[in-house]
């Protein structure tokens, strides 16, 4: 009797566990369960056709898989031409993008944190996360400023004494806020309120801190700016095409629609993109120099003398392409083989960028950022592989190909006081001596 009611209870607590498991959603855990309690839930974000009735009129006989084809091709094409347009308008306005796009981005991200868990109307929330997105821009920002015009910053006392003490103010201003987040704490939602934190600091690591680095990309050459990007867009766009028309087996499951035959198919399509672009834009000053700024007319300058790295070179074929191409040598940039690091990059690893972009969307059960662009949704579905591609290169630059610059030692070196610039010409003068550089007045 005692083992039968014993039996009859464990059975029942089974029953009871198979039940709460079903309604649990897919990898939802207990604490989840506690946590969407305390947080209000995710209300699921309604969804809408955005795209424009111009389109609609048009495609309306086409099924709704031809018609998002050509309502993702044809906005596509607008948004490669606009890009063509802001790189001719020159660095000044494609810095203006991507601070716009930045702050589009940490717009989107922070609105879906807000959405969903917006029933606690928490205190500040919104007001914080822009404050700190203020104070991140203008730490990194004044580190840029500081670096590329230093001429200009010490010429102008306001900014020098702004760029001497840049890293104080900065800390300063993220500790205010910090001071204004733990006065807005109550009592019934720390745990939220310390989420939402979290939420905040990490959107501003993954979109400002990229951004960031997608400027200093530029300042080594708008050829490092834009082959990255382009690769990108490339792979995108090829590896949609190869999956619609050859896809057939299911490359990961947080994006089913993704296929083995389009990821293939763009990896190659992008590496021979690369190659192309990167043959046309080498023979250009204007996309090789750096982007420096000039101080006798107070504008940017993309004019120099082009390294080694864009100048044509002579490099021998294997013995065993040989017999295949015909040829023996071959004359191309050095730099095109570094664009294929920078496309086999963009091609099978910046993908993984979109993947767990398509992740988070899952975990809060919406479909895209934002409606921003119709047929493609929100500025961050465009950039979500633009930001790993932008640490990549950024790394890459400064692993491989920047070395010393000369023009910041000299620039640095004219703001020492008198004292200090005799001493280093005198340790330089001794150096190139013992070199045998310079010839001293005893040999002469």
């Amino acid at each position: 009797m005692g083992c039968r009611m014993q039996r009859e209870s464990v059975a029942g607590a089974m029953k009871l566990q198979e039940s709460e498991s079903e309604n649990k959603l897919d990898g939802e855990t207990a604490s989840d369960s506690e946590s969407k309690s305390e947080f209000g839930g995710s209300p699921p974000v309604p969804t809408s056709d955005d795209t424009p009735e111009v389109l609609n009129r048009a495609l309306s006989n086409l099924s709704s898989r031809w018609k998002n084809w050509w309502v993702r091709g044809i906005l596509t094409l607008a948004m490669i031409t606009f890009f063509f347009i802001i790189i001719y308008l020159g660095p000044m306005v494609l810095m203006t993008i991507v601070m716009c796009v930045q702050i589009k981005c940490f717009h989107e991200i922070i609105t879906i944190g807000y959405n969903v868990y917006h029933s606690y109307d928490l205190p500040w929330f919104r007001t914080l996360s822009w404050y700190f997105l203020l104070c991140v821009n203008y730490f990194f920002y004044g580190e840029t400023v500081t670096d590329y015009f230093f001429t200009l910053v010490q010429r102008e006392e306001p900014l020098r004494i702004l760029s001497k003490y840049h890293r104080f103010i900065s800390f300063a201003l993220y500790l205010t806020g910090f001071c204004m987040f733990v006065l807005s704490l109550v009592k019934k939602h720390y745990r939220l309120q310390f989420y939402m934190f979290g939420w905040t600091h990490v959107t501003l690591l993954i979109v400002v801190t990229q951004s960031h680095l997608i400027i200093h990309n530029l300042f080594e050459g708008m050829i490092w700016f834009i082959v990255p990007i382009s690769c990108v867009i490339c792979n995108d766009i090829m590896a949609y095409m190869f999956g619609f028309f050859f896809g057939r087996t299911p490359l990961i499951k947080l994006s089913p629609k993704k296929t083995w035959e389009g990821f293939i198919g763009g990896f190659f399509a992008t590496v021979l993109f690369g190659l192309l672009l990167s043959y046309v834009m080498s023979g250009y000053r204007c996309f090789t120099c750096p982007v420096e700024f000039n101080n006798d007319t107070n504008s940017f300058t993309v004019d120099c003398e082009p390294s080694e790295l864009f100048q044509l070179q002579e490099y021998n074929i294997p013995l065993v392409l040989q017999s295949v191409v015909g040829w023996k040598t071959v004359r191309m940039y050095p730099f095109q083989i570094h664009s294929i690091a920078l496309s086999t990059f963009a091609s099978l690893i910046g993908p993984f960028g979109g993947f767990f972009a398509s992740g988070f969307k899952r975990a809060f059960k919406i479909k895209d950022f934002a409606n921003t662009i119709p047929g493609h949704g929100g500025i961050m579905d465009r950039f979500d592989c633009q930001y790993l591609m932008a640490t990549f290169v950024n790394v890459y630059i400064a692993s491989f190909i920047r070395g010393p610059n000369p023009s910041k030692l000299i620039q640095q070196f004219l703001t020492l006081r008198p004292d200090q610039q005799l001493h280093i010409f005198n340790t330089l003068k001794a150096h190139l001596l013992d070199k045998g550089v310079l010839v001293g007045s005893e040999d002469a």
